[in-house]
This record gives structure tokens, sequence and C-alpha cells, in this order.
């Protein structure tokens, strides 16, 4: 909501504000006036002062030449135009966050048609009309089909056109205002997206000035919206690496922890009733987690729960989980499946042959990162296979779920963002997660969370209205569990 109205500002600063220069030639020329009716006044005077004229004249010429030295400042000028253009593509950069869409689209349009002598900018995609703003914006309504033969073949041709008529334009045979038009294809890979339009009372108005604004907020839109759709690829593909990593639930696993809750349904009823019910919740959130992030506390429970089903298959004899959280991680947020796969990894690759494996889990706070450990005692590996380990061609085993998690670090916090892996054979496995940045996020999170808090304990009868419907689905799910 913050950026939405910071993006509004903008909006309104870029069409609104004077630049400086406005506000330094105001002033230059006011004084000139005021010197050139003081010398007006003191030559009709009947007593005429020489050394007064001489001081008005002097003001009056240093005033126009300080007036045209800041018009005809070419430095002056281009930092003008450097700064309008740049606001305009902060506006730009922050609207179009979630693409081209007809939102976007509209609030683009309004904000382009200051910045030219058009009298009407619109936006379209190759069939429809996703923005427009100006005179005749009763005939073009959002979302309605596109009404000009040019701006179909703007789109087939992928050029520019200048059109100098409404006949050229292709406007039906009515009245209208619109007598001219720059038409700019916008290309997102070499493919034509949508078209950017200014639209003009007449052919006089298209200058060269005119048409190099339109062929720059063109490139520029065409630049915006390709950079929109490789983060929208950047999102999908990470979504997809979760859903493999979801797919990749080995079916051994499934059936062994199928098989070993049967085996205690006899022996241990009780125990199997805890398993039976665990392994509903780790699988339903195993198929579910494909949001962007989670709660740490919630991705070390669905650990916990992965290791309560491994321990009652080897017996606690041989299998052990601890977790050692020194801070409160309550409100930080991983992306799921970023802890479990190690862990996962430790019981499969680093068990021995005899004796027991204990599988440590620690997590603290570093500043504003939040570090999280995963040890083993178990085989270990040996140097070169530590160091070929996140290697990208890693494939199998071992591999697979380490580098899907370190690329989804990557891509989630940014290059900041690490993994360690250190091994010795004989001696066990210790890799080590570094999450840049989680824990000043998690605090301004819980700040929220805080103020609204305490808005419902103002509030006793909001509290027990916000909490009766909590408890009373609690309480209907536990006899069923």
């Amino acid at each position: 909501m913050a950026e939405i109205l910071k993006n509004y500002r903008d909006a309104e600063y870029a069409q609104k504000r004077f630049p400086r220069s406005f506000t330094l030639e105001m002033l230059t020329f006011t004084v000139s006036a005021l010197a050139a009716l003081a010398m007006i006044w003191m030559l009709f005077s009947p007593q005429v002062s020489i050394p007064a004229v001489v001081i008005a004249g002097v003001v009056f010429t240093l005033s126009i030449v300080i007036v045209i030295r800041l018009v005809m400042d070419p430095d002056s000028v281009r930092a003008h135009q450097s700064e309008e253009v740049l606001v305009v593509a902060s506006c730009m950069l922050g609207y179009m966050k979630d693409g081209m869409n007809q939102q976007a689209a509209q609030q683009i349009c309004n904000l382009l048609l200051p910045s030219t002598s058009a009298i009407a900018v619109s936006i379209t995609d190759c069939e429809k009309v996703l923005g427009y703003t100006g005179v005749e914006a009763f005939e073009n309504p959002v979302g309605g089909p596109i009404r000009t033969s040019a701006t179909y073949d703007a789109i087939e041709e992928g050029e520019t056109y200048v059109l100098y008529t409404a006949e050229e334009i292709g406007f039906p045979d009515t009245k209208t205002q619109v007598n001219a038009a720059i038409i700019v294809p916008l290309k997102v890979g070499g493919a034509v997206d949508g078209t950017l339009k200014f639209y003009y009372r007449s052919g006089k108005k298209i200058t060269e000035t005119q048409k190099s604004i339109a062929e720059g907020f063109g490139l520029m839109l065409s630049s915006q919206m390709a950079a929109a759709e490789y983060e929208e690829q950047r999102k999908l593909a990470t979504a997809m690496e979760l859903k493999m990593l979801q797919s990749q639930i080995n079916p051994h696993f499934l059936f062994n922890t199928i098989n070993t809750i049967a085996s205690l349904i006899r022996t241990n009823p009780a125990k199997a009733r805890v398993l039976l019910r665990d392994f509903a919740v780790f699988y339903r959130s195993t198929l579910e987690d494909s949001s962007d992030r989670i709660l740490l506390e919630r991705e070390l429970q669905q650990t916990q729960r992965y290791f309560s089903f491994e321990v009652a298959r080897f017996g606690e004899d041989r299998l052990e989980l601890k977790v050692n959280q020194t801070d409160d991680f309550s409100s930080m947020m991983v992306p799921p499946f970023i802890v479990q796969p190690i862990a996962e990894n430790a019981v499969k690759h680093a068990m021995p042959s005899e004796g027991k494996l204990t599988v440590s889990i620690s997590a603290q706070i570093d500043g504003d990162d939040v570090i999280v450990v995963v040890e083993d005692d178990g085989v270990g590996m040996s140097q070169e296979a530590c160091e070929s380990i996140m290697h990208p061609e890693s494939s199998t085993g071992l591999g697979i779920a380490v580098k899907n998690v370190h690329d989804r670090m990557k891509g989630f916090f940014g290059p900041d963002a690490s993994m360690q892996v250190d091994s010795q054979l004989g001696e066990g496995t210790r890799v080590t997660l570094r999450f840049p940045g989680c824990a000043q996020r998690a605090s301004q999170s819980q700040g929220a969370e805080d103020a609204l808090e305490a808005m419902v304990q103002k509030d006793g009868a909001g509290e027990d209205v916000l909490r009766r419907p909590l408890e009373l689905t609690l309480e209907d799910i536990a006899p069923a569990l």
C-alpha cells in the first residue's frame, strides 16, 4: 500500500511540479519589469535623478541577461528533461510491477499525457484497449476493441506509424477531434504485444520532438514489459522447482511409513494413532505448501514430523533428532522445503550400517540474518564429493535436493544467501544455511502484528469475537484427531 501511495505521489510530482529554473526566471523577470517601470517613472517625473536612472538601467539589463541565460542554457534544459524522464520511468516501473494489465496501462496513460503535446494517450494489446486518457475517452472505453485500422497495421508490421489525418488513422466516418497520431508498437522478445498511441488535434502538432518522445516512451515501455515478463517467468520457474521437489516424495518412504503404522496398530495402537495423525498433517503440508514463504517454525515442525516416521521405522536406538532454537522464530519467513530435504538426505545417505545416527538442527539470529545448521554424525563424504555436490551437473541422489534448496535460496533472498557444506569421512556432515535480512523482515511483520494485537486488546468485545471462532474450530477438530 505504501508503495502504491509513493507511486501516486511521484506521478503528481511529475505532472505538477515546477523546475527550479522557472522560479529563477520569474524572479529575474519580475526584477527587470520593476526596473523598467522605475526608469519610465523617473524619466517622466519633474525631477529626474540621473544616478537612479542609471542604476535602474543596469538592474534591468542584468536581469534580462540572466533570463536569457536561464532560458538558453543547454545544461539546465538537458538536466530538467533527464530528471523528468527519470521520474516518469520510475513511476512506470512501479505501475508495471504486476505486468501490463488494464490498471497499469490506465495509470501510465494518465502519467504520459502531460509530458507531450498530445490530446489523448492510449495503450492497447493486440486486440483491445488497455488504457485511454484524454479527449473522446467515452468513445474508447477500457476493455473495448481496437477501433482503428492503423493500429492493426502497426501491430502486424511492427513499425511506428506517423499519421497526419483522421482518414489515415482509420477512424469511422464520424466527426472527431483527433486528426493526427503516432502509433508505436510495443515489442517483447521480438514479438509485438501491443501499441502506445499519441493522438493530436492537428498534424502540425507532430514535430520531430514529439516523434522522439513517442518512440522513447515506447522503447521504455517495451523494456519494462520485457522485465516484467522475465520476473513472471522467474516466479514460475521457482514455483515449478518447488512442485518438482514436492513430486520427489520417495514412494518407498510413503509405503514404509504406512507399513510402520500398520504394524503398530496391534502392538501399540496409541502410538499408531499419533503417527497416523502426524502423517496426515505432514502429507497435507507437503501438497499444499506452494506459497512464497512459510514460517521457519512451521518448516522445523514439518522436519520433526518426518523424523518421527523414520524413528518409528528404524527405532530410537538407530536414529535421533535434536532441534535447538536459541531465539524466537515465530515470525521468521523462509521458502518451504528448505530444511526438511537437507535433514532427509542425512537419513538417506549418512546413516551408518551399525550404531546410531544423530541429526541436529540449530537456528539462530546473526544481526539481520537467520542461520540454520543441519549437522549429523554419520558416515560423511570425501572432499571431492563435498565440492561436487553443488555443481550444476549434480543431477542424481544427494545433488538434486541440495542444489534445489541452494537455487531457491538465491531466488528468494538474492546473491547474499548462502549454503555451505562441510564434511569429513567417518565424522559427519554439516550444512549451514544463511538467510540474509530474514530477521529484519520478520521484525517489521511482527511490528504490524503487535499493532493489530494492541487494537484487539483495546476492545475486549472485539478480542472475544476474533478468538472465539478459532477456539470452536479447534474443539470441533480435536475429537476427530
